[in-house]
């Protein structure tokens, strides 16, 4: 029996506005209006609104939310403070990552774990297998709406439709407040382009008002829908991580440059074995790279070095509308991950140059 696709809040709205639907994560999702490379820009130089309602959240909850998040993510969530966001994963028992996330903390006894669409039932399963200490855990998935209000224009189109201070809410923090005048809206400082703005977490039943008050307020800026193809362009130019590509079941948080979420002063799953692989050194690591010959990088594309010796492999390329050149992300034996590394990417059996280059490959 086939997979039912599901449809997010907006899906008639998205096709009415030329959305091209495809499939994506089980859900019927925009991948663009127009062409990605004119919706990659307009991120990148002013103003765009990603509808990413596909994503899953959790709430966790009550006096002991806080040792089940610490028991099942890498990083330290007893630093955040209220109104913080904080960038994670979960480990699994075997050395890989069942999943990267977002905890947000609301004050000490609630929290919500916002998790990638392609793992919801996956993710919700894990949680709910180490909620030994019986925290509150509720599926909020399937109510909430989320819109990425993206780009150096975000604050300047969008802060009309509320009375918080949008230029206050720093890099992952954020406030509840009123926004489009709907209450109780999540207005989040995180995003997925490396290029400024928010992220608004609405109840579904509000999702179509908020979305044409965006639009409403923001026609002077020029802002447009973006889709989910200029979403992967732009997170592949800040080198940042796409669970199923960079990071799997199989790649350790320390191979994938992830050293900073993973923090030993505290237990958490699979803690010992990924502490004695620090210790003892990763093999290979995942790097940002750019092409120095004419060529566009694919997932699974070998990398080679000068000999022809296989070293590793592209997990995510693209040619980046930014710099008009081939770029991707892959992992590499580790004596050739340090920045300025010749190494060859072999595109239609040529083996073509490439350099290591440090994160983000798009240089500010």
């Amino acid at each position: 029996m086939e997979e039912q696709i599901k449809k997010i809040q907006l899906n008639d709205l998205h096709v009415a506005l030329g959305g091209k639907m495809v499939p994506f994560a089980g859900y019927n999702m925009p991948v663009r209006y127009s062409s990605d490379n004119e919706e990659h820009l307009c991120v990148r130089n002013g103003v765009g609104v990603f509808d990413v309602s596909h994503m899953g959240e959790f709430m966790v909850e009550g006096p002991e939310a806080l040792n089940l998040i610490q028991k099942v993510t890498s990083n330290d969530a007893s630093k955040i403070v209220n109104g913080q966001a904080q960038y994670s994963c979960f480990p699994n028992e075997t050395g890989g990552i069942v999943d990267d996330l977002i905890v947000y903390k609301f004050e000490d006894e609630k929290y919500m774990l916002v998790v990638n669409a392609s793992n919801i039932d996956k993710d919700w399963a894990w949680v709910n297998q180490h909620n030994t200490m019986d925290a509150k855990l509720t599926n909020i998935s399937d109510e909430i709406s989320l819109f990425a209000i993206q780009g150096p224009k975000a604050i300047e189109a969008v802060q009309a439709l509320t009375p918080v201070n949008l230029s206050e809410i720093k890099f992952y923090h954020f406030r509840v407040g009123e926004f489009a005048g709907v209450q109780d809206v999540i207005i989040s400082g995180t995003g997925y382009t490396g290029s400024g703005g928010f992220e608004i977490y609405v109840k579904n039943e509000d999702a179509e008002k908020v979305w044409k008050a965006v639009f409403e307020a923001g026609k002077d800026f020029d802002i447009k829908p973006i889709g989910l193809g200029a979403r992967d362009t732009l997170r592949m130019e800040m080198g940042y991580c796409l669970y199923g590509n960079d990071i799997t079941d199989t790649t350790s948080p320390l191979e994938a440059g992830l050293g900073w979420i993973t923090k030993f002063t505290k237990d958490f799953t699979n803690s010992e074995a990924l502490q004695a692989q620090k210790e003892a050194g990763v093999t290979k690591k995942l790097v940002g790279f750019v092409m120095q010959e004419r060529g566009i990088p694919r997932g699974h594309y070998k990398i080679v070095d000068a000999a022809g010796k296989e070293i590793g492999e592209v997990t995510s390329g693209t040619q980046s509308p930014s710099m008009n050149v081939g770029i991707g992300l892959g992992y590499v034996a580790k004596e050739y991950s340090k920045a300025g590394t010749e190494i060859y990417i072999q595109v239609r059996n040529k083996n073509l140059k490439a350099l290591v280059e440090k994160l983000p490959l798009l240089k500010a």
